[in-house]
């Protein structure tokens, strides 16, 4: 066997081992749908689970605690996060590049929101606000990858969502800020 394949096997294996040994990361209406006992945090709700930012200038910090260095400034209010962590009154989160630090839970806001695609950023592409949850609808509007906008409602596959005054509708993959498959009512 060459050392590539070999390679291959055990790179195979890890991550095998990993699906296995990890179902409390997956999203909580994950655990749900699959029969598993949500994870939750010390505030009684679901992690991993979706928030937004209330404020305009809010500090991420390196850990949970004033004392800790700011690593982030977010300057824009309503930027989805995932809260992955609690610990007392601070909340681990994690934004839509990946980046991870931890916030007080005064600026955060349990009002829904999304980023539309923001792995296409800097690509030519465009995506669609449709009038119904359906393909074939009309357009409402053409939206960018990047824009943040407001969930009212998600079905599991499309969510409803209002951008600068335009609602409509747009594929829950085409989203971060709500879960794939995950349910959401205003």
């Amino acid at each position: 066997m060459s050392r590539f394949a070999s390679l291959r096997m055990t790179v195979s294996a890890a991550l095998l081992g990993l699906a296995f040994i990890c179902p409390s990361t997956l999203p909580a209406t994950a655990q749900m749908a699959a029969g598993q006992q949500v994870n939750r945090g010390a505030s009684g709700l679901p992690l991993p689970r979706f928030v937004s930012l209330k404020s305009g200038r809010v500090n991420s910090r390196i850990g949970p605690g004033l004392n800790y260095a700011v690593d982030w400034l977010y300057m824009k209010p309503g930027l989805p996060m995932e809260i992955i962590q609690e610990y007392d009154n601070w909340r681990r989160v994690r934004d839509a590049d990946g980046s991870e630090g931890w916030i007080n839970q005064s600026l955060l806001s349990g009002r829904r929101t999304a980023i539309t695609a923001p792995w296409q950023r800097g690509k030519d592409a465009r995506l669609t606000l449709l009038a119904e949850p359906d393909r074939e609808a009309g357009t409402v509007a053409i939206i960018e990858p990047g824009v943040v906008g407001t969930i009212k409602q998600c079905n599991g596959e499309w969510c409803q969502m209002t951008f600068d005054g335009h609602t409509g509708w747009i594929a829950q993959t085409q989203v971060w800020g709500a879960y794939p498959g995950e349910q959401v009512k205003d």
